[in-house]
């Protein structure tokens, strides 16, 4: 017998907020024409195998510079529970690394541009992720991972060693 499929979002929280602006007040005497760098961040999180109970953190942190000079951090961990059961591996992985990222993202989208403000900035605005695609690029990096280590296990395994012992990885 199949277990039902169930995917429903339990709660949605901000689970660490940081925003650091270490050059004011003279960064806001200067022409605002930032370099924005944006790293993002996702994790998922078994909490309760049996119900199928996931928490599932995104972190965003996005750095301002004007020239050499820092403006702002703002990092963000938007996180949420969520009950993800009945599904494959292949599927539960792409719920937890790209379905549900596109949940948070709106979050933590707006909590990054009310901080922006709030430290005397013009509204940080993130354009929309295409979390489908970054889920694939990590699959396709893990693929090519595990070529890079099979061939490199292979590689060690058939190749003598000058003292001719083992070689432990």
């Amino acid at each position: 017998m199949s277990e039902e499929r169930a995917f429903e979002i339990n709660k949605i929280y901000t689970k660490d907020i940081s925003s650091e602006s270490p050059n004011t007040p003279a960064i806001h005497q200067q022409n605002w024409q930032p370099e924005i760098n944006l790293n993002l961040g996702n994790q998922s999180t078994c909490v309760s195998e049996e119900n199928g109970l996931y928490e599932v953190t995104l972190t965003l942190t996005v750095t301002a510079k004007i020239e050499d000079k820092v403006a702002y951090v703002i990092e963000v961990m938007q996180a949420g529970l969520f009950t993800v059961k009945g599904f494959d591996s292949a599927q539960r992985g792409h719920i937890l690394g790209a379905a549900i990222p596109n949940i948070l993202f709106p979050y933590a989208r707006e909590t990054i541009s009310a901080l922006s403000q709030k430290a005397g900035f013009p509204a940080m605005l993130l354009n929309p992720l295409d979390f489908n695609a970054l889920y694939q690029q990590h699959l396709q990096q893990q693929a090519e991972a595990n070529k890079t280590d099979a061939s490199d296990t292979a590689a060690s395994e058939s190749t003598p060693q000058a003292d001719d012992k083992p070689t432990t990885h």
